[in-house]
């Protein structure tokens, strides 16, 4: 990316202090009501999005290391989206179902971390001040990520997408405004893998442009949900 510093470098920061704070309303949220485990899941989602930034400012402003890029690939590149993807699982789905589901994942995702974390070093490819996958010796590690990240877009975009479609064709009080606030989470949940997706070609300032858009747009639409009119039945709120 070059060794010169610009504004745009310090958006995860940024990004990092937003993910803190909606983090702690949706757990709040979550401690009030007692109940409503997406909530739970998207709290913690959340602030692992907050902690993949913050690795990211920390490698970007102050140099890299083995040990900080790992960090930054479990955070950043395997668990991005799943907390929030189990989440929506939770809110669209029957409870045993979810449950089902998380009891699968769950030791997926923890084992590909444990590889991660023990996967020799390629010497020369780390670069100063940007995180890459590229310095897991074990290549096949690498291979495993899609398949996460492909669950987090089903559930997670294609969560809001279907929870989007749902209300806009229903006529109850504050539907209207949940078709609104499903489609804005759903392009805000989008723009974090465009930006990783440009990142790959060496455009790192777009992933972190992603990040901090799209965060906004997923607590935008989640706070358009949560002040809509109650509707009778699958309010995700």
């Amino acid at each position: 990316m070059g060794e010169s510093i610009h504004a745009v470098h310090y958006l995860p920061i940024l990004t990092t202090i937003l993910a803190a704070i909606f983090s702690m309303i949706l757990l709040s949220r979550y401690a009030l009501r007692r109940s409503g485990p997406h909530l739970l899941w998207w709290g913690v989602g959340i602030a692992v999005y907050g902690l993949g930034t913050a690795l990211e400012a920390t490698i970007t402003l102050f140099g890299n290391t083995y040990a900080l890029t790992k960090a930054w690939y479990i955070a950043g590149a395997l668990l991005g989206g799943y907390p929030l993807a189990q989440g929506s699982v939770y809110l669209l789905m029957q409870r045993r179902t979810a449950h089902m589901l998380s009891a699968v994942t769950v030791p997926i995702i923890a084992l590909v971390s444990v590889f991660v974390v023990l996967s020799p070093i390629v010497e020369g490819v780390l670069e100063p001040h940007r995180p890459s996958g590229a310095i897991l010796e074990w290549s096949w590690v690498r291979l495993l990520t899609p398949l996460i990240n492909g669950y987090a877009v089903v559930f997670l975009i294609g969560g809001a997408i279907y929870s989007a479609m749902k209300f806009a064709k229903r006529q109850d009080p504050g539907a209207g405004h949940r078709a609104m606030g499903n489609a804005v989470i759903a392009f805000g949940a989008l723009l974090p893998g465009i930006g990783g997706t440009m990142a790959k070609a060496g455009m790192v300032e777009a992933l972190y442009v992603g990040e901090f858009v799209g965060l906004l747009f997923i607590w935008a639409g989640f706070e358009i949900n949560v002040r809509a009119p109650r509707v009778a039945i699958g309010a995700p709120a």
